[in-house]
């Protein structure tokens, strides 16, 4: 059968016209808004405070869990195979919050509420947190554990992406430095405070778990009600890019900008080693130490205080010397090698006072990096003027995707090494150096 010419012709035509739709669609532009101005107008102490409590209070809520209910809760279920559960759970968990950031951030960028861009999530995620602890709390089964963790991550890293937010959105630049500074201390502050709460109502879990729940709800909630939220206009159509375009908006080539990649390949892995101390700190103690499981709390409250107030401690001061003599690579460097010393002790540790003195070293490692690891990579971002936001929200994937494969590598340690966590905190240490030595080819930067 001979097909002729205009009918070749007719069928490509056609089925051309019938692809049009699938190819990419371009995002309509947000309008122009007197919100979208940079914020003139100072912010004050009272704004400031507010917005820290709401900060720190979500991390109390959601670090507490992962430092020390949510282990207790798996040992409680299943206490032949808590290590191996609690891995799962936190990986899986970890992926949830990998994916949630940039998601909400960007439903968040595009809401057209009159509640304003951020309270609906910075309320509906409080919120929903609250009720996912309290299933994991109440749950009679690993699933059920895993299903609320989940449902958890996915709630509170919206709302740590509404609130992060409001950086830009209130605070003008030349108060910025001192706002970020406040809210450096939050993380830990938080942590401390969760493994306070936690000791004082060792009696009952449920009460563990709710009591920095409650808390970071009243905090949160504060601050949606008293929040002058920017609007985006109703009516305001965006068109969503297709998933290929939003993948490639998150790709940098390596080779291209090789001092940033750099650095965050040393903040992954510093990541990947502080991973190990957080989430097998409690199995450490028991299995290793020989504690028992009501000694816990406390044992982990004291070290918790003392990692964090040296956290606190040496941000500040290397931040400071770091700004004076004009160098940020030594202090990262430096801040990497005493976290493996730090490591190594702990590792090594025959008793609980050793095992604190390693948490002092890891205080201090751990304060240095990260108070000039931050300002470091602000100088090697590819392109610091249109997309410094999406950069750094590469560079949080450094620091969210350790939560994911350290529950998983953590596992594969023990399990090689016949559950020996001296083996587990070694390897750890050398990931730590891996850190430091990763750092050493950024170029840009003193």
């Amino acid at each position: 059968m001979i097909i002729g010419r205009s009918r070749i012709r007719a069928f490509f035509i056609l089925t051309l016209r019938a692809l049009r739709p699938l190819r990419p669609l371009r995002e309509t532009p947000l309008p122009h808004t007197e919100s979208d101005a940079v914020p003139t107008r100072r912010v004050g102490w009272g704004f400031i405070g507010l917005y820290a409590l709401a900060y720190a209070g979500t991390w109390l809520a959601l670090l507490t869990p992962i430092v020390v209910t949510l282990a207790l809760r798996v040992q409680q279920l299943t206490p032949d195979r808590a290590a191996q559960n609690l891995s799962i759970v936190l990986a899986i968990g970890a992926t949830c919050a990998l994916l949630a950031g940039p998601v909400f951030g960007r439903l968040s960028d595009r809401t057209t509420s009159g509640f304003g861009m951020r309270r609906p999530w910075m309320a509906g995620g409080i919120v929903c947190g609250f009720i996912a602890l309290a299933m994991v709390a109440t749950a009679t089964s690993i699933a059920a554990i895993l299903v609320g963790w989940c449902l958890a991550q996915l709630a509170f890293n919206a709302v740590l992406a509404s609130i992060v937010a409001l950086l830009p959105d209130q605070v003008p630049p030349a108060q910025r430095g001192t706002v970020s500074g406040v809210l450096g201390m939050c993380m830990p502050v938080g942590q401390l405070a969760g493994t306070s709460l936690v000791h004082a109502t060792s009696h009952s879990l449920l009460l563990s778990f709710m009591l920095p729940a409650s808390i970071g709800l009243a905090t949160v909630m504060l601050l949606v009600v008293s929040l002058a939220d920017r609007r985006l206009p109703r009516g305001t159509i965006v068109a969503q890019p297709p998933l290929r375009q939003l993948l490639a908006s998150f790709r940098v080539n390596p080779l291209e900008h090789a001092d940033f990649s750099w650095a965050w390949l040393s903040r992954f892995l510093f990541g990947v080693g502080s991973a190990f101390v957080n989430t097998y700190q409690p199995f450490y103690l028991i299995d290793k130490l020989g504690r028992t499981p009501a000694e816990v709390p406390l044992l982990i409250f004291q070290s918790t205080l003392v990692q964090a107030s040296l956290i606190v401690v040496c941000s500040a001061l290397s931040g400071k010397l770091s700004d004076l003599l004009g160098r940020r690579k030594v202090f990262v460097l430096l801040g990497a090698l005493i976290y493996m010393v730090g490591l190594w002790t702990i590792a090594a540790a025959a008793s609980y006072a050793m095992f604190l003195a390693g948490m002092v070293v890891i205080g201090i490692g751990y304060g240095a990096y990260f108070a000039v690891d931050l300002a470091l990579v602000s100088e090697v971002l590819p392109d610091q003027q249109r997309d410094a936001a999406k950069d750094l929200g590469i560079l949080n994937i450094a620091n969210a995707l350790p939560q994911v494969l350290a529950p998983c590598m953590g596992t594969a340690i023990l399990f090689l090494a016949d559950g020996s966590y001296t083996w587990l905190y070694f390897a750890a240490s050398t990931v730590a150096l891996a850190s430091a030595c990763t750092i050493l080819p950024v170029k840009s930067v003193r």
